[in-house]
């Protein structure tokens, strides 16, 4: 066991010092893949300002990469999306409660801080809950924002999930403010973007946490000594502690650090996991080997299926609408579920099932009939 331990942190070490050389060249080809996929438009003149929304999009995405650190990261989200949306504000969720943090386009960029946002009903609640991007009209709105901060010409919003580690830890708010100028499907990327990139950069920063932490021990006083597991992941917004509690939040373990990266005591992981057993780890009764697996497959399946819905995102509206979404994602759908099964279909994770799982999920939003009566059920 001890050597199979020492094995993957060499190689742990190894992976994050190649990914360190490769980024440049992964984020160049990140965009131009986007790019190139995007829709051809349909005349020269139409094509001509297709080539200036696509270099927009790429600078926007590139000064979203451009941050090294996570508020650098959030705050160029913002900036970027503030040229897609007359007002766009970024509200921080924890424990099922959301609080403003920063915005742009509604006076001072500090005005929606620690507005405690409803998360009951509507558009947040729907884009919180499942994990998609909810367009809506502003009378769904929280009443008491629409109040303070008043609403669009046009009365169309759109709330954003910004998803990290298959959980919802922000929701960006956007509309067209007096101008009517909303870009749902460029916003979208730069969510989609922005997650992707706090994820590689929480990576590279657990690397570094791990090498110190593997140095010769040192004697300290008696206290909780954090816990570093692989699914640990630097919180953002570790600092922002809300003034204002929304309705029914579940209640955090302990305060919350005011430092970026986020380390949970011993003891506040049992209480987490005490509080949320037996239903928080479907994979609690199997070895750690085969857990691990499991989880591999979930993530690779959505990766899989979130490229489908990148890529296709035309055909995945109307699919919805014409409750034929396999036919018009067929070979999408067939060649990475090859790819899947390649991968996964001969592993402890084949019973899972979790690409089919996915693409109901995530294309269909969980209603079957979406897919059309040619779907494989």
């Amino acid at each position: 066991m001890a050597d199979s331990k020492e094995l993957q942190q060499i190689i742990e070490r190894a992976v994050a010092q190649v990914l360190d050389r490769q980024l440049p060249k992964l984020q160049a080809e990140l965009v131009s893949r986007v790019l190139a996929e995007l829709p051809a438009q349909a005349s020269s003149s139409e094509s001509g300002a297709g080539s200036m929304v696509q270099g927009s999009l790429v600078q926007a995405v590139a000064s979203v990469h451009a941050g090294t650190t996570q508020k650098e990261i959030l705050r160029a989200l913002l900036d970027a999306g503030s040229a897609y949306a007359t007002r766009v504000a970024l509200f921080v969720v924890k424990a099922g409660a959301a609080t403003g943090w920063q915005g742009r386009g509604f006076g001072e960029d500090d005005s929606i801080k620690d507005f405690a946002l409803d998360m009951t009903a509507g558009p947040a609640c729907h884009a919180y809950q499942n994990r998609t991007v909810a367009p809506a009209n502003i009378a769904e709105m929280d009443r008491r924002f629409v109040e303070q901060f008043g609403g669009p010409e046009n009365e169309q919003i759109l709330v954003l999930p910004l998803v990290l580690k298959d959980k919802v830890a922000a929701l960006l708010y956007a509309d067209g403010g007096a101008t009517a100028h909303l870009d749902a499907t460029s916003l979208e990327l730069l969510v989609m973007a922005t997650s992707t990139w706090l994820e590689v950069t929480s990576l590279r920063k657990q690397a570094q946490v791990k090498d110190v932490s593997e140095a010769p021990a040192i004697e300290r006083p008696a206290a909780p000594a954090p816990v570093h597991t692989v699914s640990s992941f630097s919180d953002p917004f570790a600092a922002h502690t809300p003034k204002h509690i929304a309705p029914k939040p579940a209640p955090e373990p302990e305060p919350e650090p005011a430092a970026e990266v986020v380390e949970v005591s011993a003891h506040a992981a049992s209480a987490s996991a005490a509080a949320s057993a037996p239903a928080a780890d479907p994979f609690a009764g199997m070895s750690p080997e085969d857990a691990e697996t499991h989880r591999k497959a979930q993530r690779f399946a959505r990766l899989l299926v979130d490229e489908i819905k990148l890529y296709n995102q035309a055909k995945v509206a109307e699919g919805r609408r014409n409750k034929d979404l396999y036919d018009r994602l067929k070979e999408d759908i067939e060649k990475s579920r090859s790819t899947y099964q390649k991968r996964y279909g001969s592993s402890v994770a084949a019973s899972g099932d979790y690409f089919q799982k996915e693409v109901v999920r995530n294309l269909a939003e969980e209603d079957l009939s979406l897919m059309g009566a040619n779907f494989r059920k």
